[in-house]
């Protein structure tokens, strides 16, 4: 088609003198006082979630907005206020936790159903993070209940005092290696935050015994108090904690910190409520602050004792404990070395209710310290664990044995060099219906020693625990397999370098319920990974063949068999596995977690 070219029509521009060209008229060149007036009067938390994605600025200024300045209609902030509100959850980590991030949280959590739990940890390289980021959180997150704040310099009272004003509803609060929080600001989160239940702080050098007193006045439902190395903590904070909450107070964890026999009276006083106590690294503490708060009356309703590093607990003050307490059902001592067997033996006859009882590095509690206990509560002890005691070498005495424990169904005794057949020959004398062994690191047990155990255990093994006791061999597994194969559910070889496919050959034939099995740094090879596979009954959830040198790769197929079962595969530092097979492995099991 030809057409006659039109003539172009003659354009009259104006002209221009200068190359400077004007720009177009943008809202971002109002002044951040006139931005946030139009910002604020955003009809909803959608409306306010879609402008924050703008640009940063757009989001600082949203974030700054309280809710009494904005210009929400009352019937949507009743709407808000009436709907649940804090089902999310988040945690910034490192150098993501800037001010940017937590605005970013803030506003997007706000349309999203509410943020219920943040969890900030700080480290060397997060210069970005300042008191901005706390204040946009409590601005925008009224419903926050936990908040977790970890190695965080440039935190001060000025942010926490706006979750104080902010977050009414916060019922657990955390705090580590917070230098700049002071009193001040925990004083004002007491005051204003009814609803706490548990405080945790560690490593605070400025919080002081004027923030134990407020949580002990103003927080009517706190129920959890841990405090460690915070040097201002003494006894005066201590004792108007204990003597303003005792009554409502259940769970408390004093580490680190300087008090004396004074805060262990106001304890034993005062702590009615108390059902879990941990005494940790209290120095200045003496046999009389034991034997004070076992005397005062007052933990009637304990449950559960811990003392761990009071050099000053004596064989006379845990007596006194024992009779203070008569519903403690859970003891642990740990790095005491001025307890002795006769000590021990004096504590379990007065605990009248004691079923779970732990020592740990305490050299003076040998095993007629031990047996004794075992021999004397064996009708209510049912769990007992005894970690690098150095006094657990096998002795020659004679012990007049009363009864069997017949209550006990776990024993521990773990890292105790010395302890061999002869301590093995006493527990099977003694404990007649474990359920569960752990015997790990016990080098001097043989063969002779643990089938005496493994025999009399009438209730049938459900967790045995073998690492380190490198002179067993294929005949003492087997015993174990052949007597509790039905009920076996977990089974620890590590370090057992005279185990071998033998081993692997009775557990495929006798286990059923095996769901973990670690046979790391055993002499283990393919045959023993294929009989295993072959395995009809056999329904492994995690199995580790860490250090086993001769594994290779003859074993994948059997190793994508058994990973039909498997969440969880071990195979780290097993030189005759290639990379090649690795990637295999990685791609068939892809539901189960491959450590290579």
């Amino acid at each position: 088609v030809y057409s006659l070219q039109r003539k172009r029509c003659r354009v009259n521009a104006p002209f221009v003198a200068s190359r400077e060209f004007k720009l177009p008229p943008s809202i971002d060149a109002l002044p951040d006082e006139c931005l946030f007036e139009i910002l604020r009067r955003l009809p909803g938390i959608n409306e306010k979630s879609a402008c924050a994605c703008v640009s940063k600025r757009w989001l600082m200024l949203l974030s700054s907005i309280s809710r009494d300045e904005s210009y929400t209609t009352e019937a949507l902030r009743e709407f808000e206020e009436s709907s649940p509100r804090g089902f999310l959850s988040r945690s910034v980590e490192g150098k993501n936790a800037s001010d940017v991030r937590l605005a970013a949280i803030a506003i997007g959590t706000a349309a999203r159903g509410g943020l219920g739990k943040l969890s900030v940890r700080g480290s060397k390289s997060t210069p970005k993070l300042t008191d901005l980021g706390i204040k946009a959180i409590a601005r925008c997150c009224p419903s926050l209940r936990v908040l977790s704040l970890w190695n965080l310099s440039s935190i001060s009272d000025e942010g926490l005092c706006e979750i104080a004003h902010g977050c009414r509803s916060l019922e657990k609060l955390e705090l580590y290696h917070c230098p700049l929080i002071t009193d001040r600001a925990l004083v004002d989160i007491a005051a204003k935050c009814p609803d706490l239940t548990s405080v945790t702080l560690e490593s605070c050098k400025n919080i002081g015994d004027g923030s134990l007193k407020a949580f002990g006045s103003c927080c009517p439902k706190l129920k959890h108090v841990s405090i460690r190395s915070c040097p201002l903590v003494g006894d005066r904070g201590i004792s108007n904690l204990f003597s303003s909450a005792g009554n409502i107070l259940e769970k408390a964890k004093l580490q680190s910190l300087s008090i004396t026999d004074v805060s262990l009276a106001v304890i034993g006083k005062y702590g009615c409520a108390v059902t879990d106590l941990a005494l940790v690294d209290l120095r200045n503490v003496k046999e009389r602050g034991f034997w004070v708060m076992g005397k005062a009356g007052g933990l009637q309703n304990l449950k559960s004792l811990s003392i761990t590093s009071c050099r000053e607990a004596s064989d006379a003050a845990l007596q006194v404990v024992a009779e203070g307490c008569p519903l403690m059902n859970f003891f642990a001592l740990c790095d005491v070395s001025n307890v002795s067997d006769q000590g021990l033996i004096a504590f379990s006859n007065s605990a009248k209710s004691l079923e779970t009882l732990h020592i740990g590095r305490c050299d003076n509690i040998t095993q007629y310290g031990v047996f004794s206990v075992l021999s004397n509560c064996g009708r209510r002890l049912k769990a007992l664990s005894i970690e690098n005691c150095l006094g657990m070498k096998d002795l020659n005495f004679t012990l007049p044995l009363t009864s069997s424990c017949d209550s006990l169904r776990s024993l521990a005794i773990v890292n105790c060099p010395g302890f061999g057949d002869s301590g093995l020959g006493m527990v099977a004398r003694i404990c007649l219906r474990l359920t569960s062994l752990d015997f790990s690191g016990l080098p001097d047990i043989t063969d002779a020693g643990i089938l005496p155990v493994v025999q009399v255990s009438g209730f049938g093994l459900v967790k045995v625990n073998l690492s380190g006791c490198h002179n067993l061999t294929d005949n003492a597994v087997a015993s174990i397999v052949e007597l509790h194969g039905e009920n076996l559910e977990v089974l620890n070889l590590d370090g057992c370098g005279n185990i071998t496919d033998l081993s692997l050959d009775a557990i495929a034939r006798n286990c059923w319920s095996l769901n973990e099995l670690d046979i790391s740094r055993c002499r283990i090879t393919d045959t023993g990974i294929a009989i295993l596979a072959a395995a009809k009954r056999l329904n492994m959830k995690v199995l580790s063949l860490g250090s086993c040198p001769l594994v290779t790769d003859k074993s994948l197929n059997s190793l994508i068999a058994l990973g039909r079962t498997l969440v969880g595969l071990n195979i780290q530092h097993c030189r005759g596995i290639s990379s090649e097979t690795i990637s295999v492995l990685l791609d068939d099991l892809w539901r189960c977690d491959v450590l290579y």
